[in-house]
């Protein structure tokens, strides 16, 4: 059986997220969506709120499960028997920071390989912080994020 990991901020949960995770479903038997926490990022929804708007997202979904960690995610992978982590690439700005995050990820471990996923088109563009900010500026997000996310933006104002 193939486990993956699948770690983000998820700040909000977006559909890019989504399509990237159900393409990992076709190599993968089971993937842990796991929402990290980022001290260098400011998150508009606590570790708990984005665990249930991502639980809420991936309902149905066959092999997969959600978890949130402070730890590296390579010692959770470790931890948890998975093999790979999943990423997905929008543009060549993402591949410069995931080429160093897969170096810095080889050297804790490198018995622990990353796979990448490419967006499709039609997702990207969608990246957490421009949907947040979107929504922020009163655009209507309702097509580029899951209801669960929705559901929480509207709880909060």
């Amino acid at each position: 059986m193939k486990k993956a990991i699948y770690p983000g901020s998820f700040d909000p949960i977006t559909n890019g997220h989504l399509d990237i995770l159900k393409r990992a479903l076709k190599v993968f038997d089971e993937v842990i969506v796991l929402v990290a926490s980022n001290p260098n990022k400011k998150s508009r929804f606590s570790a708990p709120e984005r665990v249930k708007m991502v639980s809420e997202a991936v309902k149905g979904f066959k092999g997969v499960s959600v978890d949130s960690t402070n730890e590296l995610t390579v010692e959770y992978a470790k931890k948890h028997g998975a093999s790979h982590l999943i990423r997905g690439l929008r543009a060549v700005t993402d591949f410069e920071y995931e080429f160093s995050l897969s170096a810095t990820n080889e050297f804790i471990d490198n018995s622990i390989d990353m796979v990448f996923f490419m967006s499709h088109s039609e997702t990207n563009f969608i990246s957490s912080s421009s949907v947040d900010e979107l929504y922020r500026n009163g655009v209507d997000i309702s097509k580029l994020v899951p209801p669960s996310v929705m559901k929480m933006y509207k709880s909060k104002k």
